[in-house]
């Protein structure tokens, strides 16, 4: 049975998704330990990541069993649930939809039939080159008879596993290990058979993965934070390009790749919790010097210093210290509203953003105000604050954003919308805050953003603020996150579907630029981005004249 989500926020109007995240994995090798209980928690802390449906495996060392559902991961598992997962390893996965629907069938983790047994496998990340890989499964065998994606999986998490399930080697570990440099894009798998739990990372390191070491066994996570909420100790990061196996005999680590690290510096400023260390920078020391570094750019007058809750509050407490400005909050958020099961009536459509947040007017009321937020991705949520504020009595609304304006769409792992949606795309800076109805508008460097982070320019991926994808994009045609949907039937109904037909769906593009621009359709993976339960909110009042 499918369940609801829950969540009261595309159902306000559906057309207008913000950015989404990616997924979260974990996984633990802890015999004598609940492992299906560690994972639950180690989900929970890894919820911002994806909210659409939650999973988790585990083994015994004679079968795995998997259990997987639609929803947040506290209303798909409870402690019933939990008692018939038994085993001394687990994986773990919540979800935003990557490739593929959100439909039950697309849920990880994915379940396998290998020569050598069974492997189960969850993913967080985007592969590039799905399509190519789709035609390898197929040129060998024809459309599959079995596995998941012959049951109705779309994902390319499907797709890496039934590749895994065909391989002819010894083991699963030899098969990974010839698997994985074939994969493009950005990845962090974990992987269990009966008896091993493995991880791998892209040679790009895309996404953060880390290790932490139990009492009684390890645990891998796309978080540290969710290392913290089991009680492990980090250990280190997994590098990009590694693949560690973990069993009996402890941790091994071996090589498919070269490393080329490419970390995205979005998870510094929005997609990681506050709490995270990616690289042993601290989260949240990076976003309030952010703020800071904003301030000394975009300096103003003001009275009180407030940030967009949540993902503002470092940046804004950062602005505030450096600027000497007080900080206060002049938005009260209603954290309850994202949990409902109520379907939104007219009225509360009418009601619009002040479901999530309302200002307090004894606060606001004639300030001169600095907002922080971390981005601007269409500009209707913001407008939609700056109209709030005003009508609760700001004398001035001053934006101030801790990130560089977005322009272009990620193809690893965030679910950006098209370059035609984005509002820097066309417009000044100064024309963008006009359109908002601020009184100015800020956002930082480039340089001041990658200086906070104090990470290597040279270690970080900007795609979405530069249009400069460290990892090679194929035709436009060969993108996007509904490619096995458009292709499945012909694929299924004959053993070999008809490549060239494929191959010219789309018009050929020559260049990373212009194959981005011309992809429209959502192409990654799974975490609710910046603003993604409040823009859904906005009123008709908010929008621009065109979507933004």
């Amino acid at each position: 049975m499918v369940r609801p989500d829950g969540k009261l926020t595309h159902d306000i109007d559906p057309g207008e998704r913000a950015p989404q995240d990616e997924c979260g994995v974990f996984g633990v090798w802890a015999p004598g330990e609940d492992v299906a209980t560690l994972t639950y928690f180690g989900l929970y802390a890894l919820q911002h990541r994806g909210q659409e449906s939650a999973g988790i495996a585990t083994s015994n060392g004679e079968r795995i069993s998997v259990y997987k559902d639609m929803g947040l991961v506290s209303q798909v598992f409870d402690e019933t649930i939990l008692g018939t997962l038994g085993g001394h390893m687990a994986i773990g996965h919540c979800r935003y939809a990557t490739t593929g629907a959100t439909t039950w069938s697309n849920a990880q983790p994915t379940l396998g039939s290998t020569p050598h047994g069974t492997v189960s496998l969850a993913h967080n990340g985007n592969l590039t080159n799905s399509a190519d890989l789709y035609d390898r499964l197929i040129d060998k065998s024809g459309f599959p008879s079995a596995g998941e994606v012959a049951q109705g999986n779309t994902t390319d998490t499907a797709l890496v596993t039934a590749l895994l399930a065909e391989h002819p080697h010894d083991s699963l570990e030899e098969a990974a290990m010839d698997l994985l440099p074939t994969l493009q894009g950005a990845f962090c798998l974990t992987l269990i058979d009966e008896n091993t739990l493995y991880a791998a990372r892209d040679a790009y390191g895309v996404r953060p993965l880390v290790l932490g070491r139990l009492d009684r066994g390890w645990v891998v996570a796309s978080e540290s934070a969710a290392l913290d909420i089991v009680g492990a100790t980090y250990v280190r990061d997994v590098e990009p390009g590694e693949f560690i196996a973990i069993d009996e005999d402890g941790v091994r680590s071996r090589r498919f790749a070269e490393p080329t690290p490419a970390g995205c510096v979005f998870e510094h400023v929005y997609l990681s919790r506050p709490d995270a260390v990616i690289n042993g920078r601290a989260v949240y020391e990076s976003r309030v010097e952010m703020g800071r570094q904003l301030a000394r750019e975009h300096a103003v007058d003001a009275d009180l210093v407030m940030p967009t809750p949540e993902s503002g509050v470092p940046a804004a407490i950062g602005y505030a210290e450096e600027s000497g400005i007080p900080y206060g909050n002049g938005l009260v958020k209603n954290s309850y509203v994202g949990r409902t099961f109520i379907q939104p009536t007219q009225t509360m459509r009418q009601m619009g953003i002040k479901l999530k947040l309302n200002p307090l007017r004894t606060v606001v009321e004639g300030k001169r105000l600095v907002v922080v937020d971390d981005s601007i991705v269409r500009g209707n949520t913001q407008r939609a604050l700056v109209r709030m504020l005003r009508e609760a009595g700001a004398a001035e609304v001053h934006v101030r954003i801790s990130s560089p304006p977005v322009k272009w769409p990620c193809f690893y792992g965030i679910d950006f919308a098209s370059r035609a949606e984005l509002i820097a795309n066309g417009m000044s800076i100064e024309e963008i805050g006009q359109s908002l109805g601020a009184d100015s508008l800020g956002y930082i460097s480039e340089d001041g953003m990658i200086e906070a982070t104090e990470q290597p320019r040279e270690r970080l991926c900007t795609a979405c603020f530069t249009g400069k994808y460290p990892i090679d994009l194929p035709d436009a045609d060969r993108l996007g996150k509904n490619l096995f949907d458009v292709h499945r039937s012909s694929s299924a109904a004959t053993s070999r579907p008809n490549r060239a037909s494929r191959a010219s769906s789309a018009p050929k593009s020559s260049s990373s630029d212009s194959r981005a621009e011309a992809t429209t359709a959502k192409n990654s993976s799974c975490e609710p981005g910046p603003d993604s339960d409040l823009e859904s909110l906005v009123l008709p009042q908010d929008r621009g004249s065109r979507t933004k």
